[in-house]
């Protein structure tokens, strides 16, 4: 597993622009203000581009995949069409499956289970209906979060509506699989629970 994933905070900033159909986002360290990590969905078909304009864009697949600032592959994630709800693959560096998510059907404000390569429950995303504020949490104990405000340097530092901070716990272990769980869902919250 890449060493950047053993840090606990990110900040998150996704690419604007108008007719944009890819998802695309630049992940660095909050407190340097370097870019870490890219985010890119670069294999979009013609076909998944046009539904991305229509009523149909939460059901197109993704392909988006996870480098270093300096191109090497940490994470890929991968989905297929979805119809009623989502199943989402993770691959680490070495196209291993690392685990998968699946969408509750009916959740208020959107929530998936996160599970490990062996489909066992590793944590739970869950959303408030209101805003954009994610909890992982799994037994009861909250592992991470995801936030458009973060208490840092000092003060409370608000992200603008394109990005966000995703802070992991010092519980979750620097070479634990579930900080590439973690950092995959992150990246699939906008295209599966928010489009």
């Amino acid at each position: 597993m890449n060493p950047l994933l053993n840090q606990n905070l990110f900040l998150v900033k996704e690419h604007i622009g108008m007719f944009k159909a890819a998802n695309n986002y630049d992940i660095y360290n909050p407190e340097s203000n370097e870019i870490i990590m890219n985010c890119r969905e670069n294999n979009l078909g013609f076909f998944t581009k046009m539904l991305r304009f229509t009523d149909y864009k939460r059901m197109t697949p993704f392909d988006i995949e996870i480098t270093t600032a300096s191109g090497e592959k940490i994470i890929s994630v991968k989905r297929g069409i979805a119809w009623l709800r989502s199943t989402v693959e993770v691959f680490d560096e070495k196209d291993r499956l690392v685990g998968t998510f699946k969408q509750k059907i009916f959740s208020i404000g959107g929530k998936f289970e996160i599970l490990d390569k062996n489909e066992r429950t590793a944590a739970t995303l869950q959303g408030k209906w209101t805003g954009w504020d994610f909890k992982f949490s799994h037994e009861n104990k909250q592992l991470a979060q995801v936030s458009k405000k973060w208490a840092g340097m000092g003060k409370e530092f608000f992200t603008s509506a394109d990005n966000y901070v995703l802070q992991i716990e010092e519980t979750v272990a620097p070479d634990s699989p579930l900080r590439q769980l973690i950092l995959a869902a992150v990246m699939c919250i906008d295209m599966v629970l928010k489009e």
